[in-house]
């Protein structure tokens, strides 16, 4: 038994995505989208914004996106944990 600390078992967090598609869609429709977070934005564009666990998941997404006739606008991954930077 060893009291080795291994830095590749810490936990890891969902990286968090915004796609962005056409139209205003309603409040509502977090609970389809798995609790993205959905944000009409003044350009006629609604964001949904949260963390996807992993590429299955994120693709789920884009096919139920499709299956539903929505266009997407974008899909951007943004940095899952932006305080862990270095100042090399």
């Amino acid at each position: 038994m060893t009291n080795q600390q291994n830095p590749e078992k810490q936990p890891v967090q969902a990286p968090i995505y915004q796609i962005r598609v056409e139209g205003h869609l309603g409040s509502q429709w977090e609970e389809a989208f798995d609790g993205l977070t959905v944000t009409q934005e003044d350009s006629g564009t609604t964001l949904l914004t949260g963390p996807v666990i992993d590429q299955a998941a994120l693709h789920g997404f884009l096919r139920r996106i499709r299956d539903l006739g929505m266009t997407i606008v974008s899909v951007v991954r943004l940095e899952s944990n932006p305080t862990d930077e270095s100042n090399d």
